[in-house]
């Protein structure tokens, strides 16, 4: 089954994308390559918070995160290398397009006080990233079961070079930025 985000792209984005930018070719069109979920779990916690994270990012993306190392010892951390630190999920494909229509369409309009997603957090090279507060925006996560509030990083990897292009794309597909 195509996702419903995906056909949105391409019958409704991907035109008034290359109309409003005078694309010559399909090929210059800017899309969604990838998400990247991340969540960086404090090292002086107790062990299940990394099991607790990646069990949580499990249930948000439907894949098995990679749970990540520290690459060196930090002392002012306690933190010894090889110790885990966290966990991150990449989502590619059809998988990648159902998660940002539930990020977009239910997680997002649950936070409270919610007034867009800042404007100004993109890296030059067309690619956005978003900080979440809480994993509990999330519908499929229940708030009764979470042992602690656990933060997370998102990352939005598009084809587009520049800011404008990436920006423009995201704002099409529905993300709400802050006006």
């Amino acid at each position: 089954m195509v996702p419903r985000l995906f056909t949105k792209y391409k019958e409704t984005v991907a035109p008034e994308l290359k109309n409003s930018r005078k694309y010559e070719n399909d090929h210059q069109i800017p899309r969604l390559e990838k998400i990247v979920i991340n969540m960086g779990v404090s090292a002086s916690l107790e062990k299940s918070a990394v099991e607790d994270a990646a069990s949580d990012l499990t249930k948000i993306t439907g894949q098995k995160p990679i749970v990540t190392k520290a690459k060196k010892s930090i002392s002012n951390f306690k933190l010894r290398q090889g110790y885990p630190v966290g966990c991150k999920v990449t989502l590619r494909r059809a998988v990648m397009y159902e998660f940002m229509d539930r990020l977009v369409s239910v997680a997002l309009p649950r936070i409270r006080d919610f007034r867009g997603t800042p404007r100004k957090a993109f890296d030059g090279r067309g690619n956005y990233s978003l900080g979440l507060s809480e994993q509990t925006i999330f519908p499929e996560i229940d708030p009764d079961r979470i042992k602690r509030p656990q933060g997370m990083d998102i990352t939005f990897v598009t084809t587009g070079g520049t800011d404008g292009e990436a920006r423009e794309l995201l704002k099409l597909m529905g993300m709400p930025f802050a006006e």
